[in-house]
């Protein structure tokens, strides 16, 4: 299957990423991953990326989809692929169709994870991180460590980490409403979406994505 998957940030889009790619056979390929590799390769690529970013700049679209595109001519995604942070925008999804129809090849559907904005903000600004070991990552409400504000694993302080508080969850919702959330109309459009909602448990969740993949978007 060929898949892109959307959502707002704090959906869990990594998670069932991760979850769907094993079930399903196929590569999930990430926006961060494409990035990182090329960057630490060396690429031409990754090279102009990392220039914009240590500039403190957006990377422009035609570098990622140069990523994007590079990565889907791997073996490995011959069969099929999970897309997750691309396309972000409608040019960049514009890109991708043109992509695939040069390649005689489409999309089987746009899986798209719903939360209500008042949950993300819930998620993400309750999340507490390890100043010793940034890998161990608490929440005030679904997973309280057992000493308040400190860490089960190692003892270290827990904090809230800057990207994680409320006014930047707030303006990372309104970047994804202005810039990401339209290419679900753009993908209706072709009849490929499919919308499910991401609450309850992972397992649940990658279930409910499971389902929905194994119905045809159209209709």
């Amino acid at each position: 299957m060929r898949i892109v998957l959307v959502g707002p940030p704090g959906a869990g889009k990594g998670t069932q990423a991760a979850f769907l790619a094993k079930n399903l056979s196929i590569p999930h390929i990430s926006t961060g991953d494409l990035f990182r590799a090329n960057i630490s390769q060396g690429t031409a690529l990754g090279k102009q990326a990392k220039a914009y970013m240590d500039a403190g700049n957006l990377v422009p679209d035609e570098v990622t989809i140069g990523m994007a595109q590079d990565r889907l001519e791997q073996p490995d995604a011959a069969g099929g692929f999970l897309l997750d942070g691309f396309p972000r925008n409608v040019n960049q999804a514009e890109a991708l169709d043109a992509y695939l129809v040069e390649k005689g090849i489409a999309l089987d559907g746009v899986l798209d994870l719903e939360v209500p904005e008042e949950e993300v903000v819930k998620r993400i600004a309750g999340r507490r991180t390890c100043r010793k070991d940034s890998a161990h990552t608490f929440h005030i409400e679904y997973k309280k460590p057992e000493v308040e504000g400190v860490c089960d694993v190692c003892g270290g302080e827990l904090y809230q980490r800057g990207d994680d508080s409320e006014d930047t969850v707030r303006n990372r919702l309104d970047v994804y409403h202005r810039e990401t959330e339209p290419i679900i109309d753009y993908f209706k459009q072709q009849e490929l979406v499919v919308t499910i909602t991401a609450l309850g448990p992972v397992a649940d969740v990658t279930q409910r994505a499971m389902d929905a993949l194994k119905k045809p978007a159209k209709g």
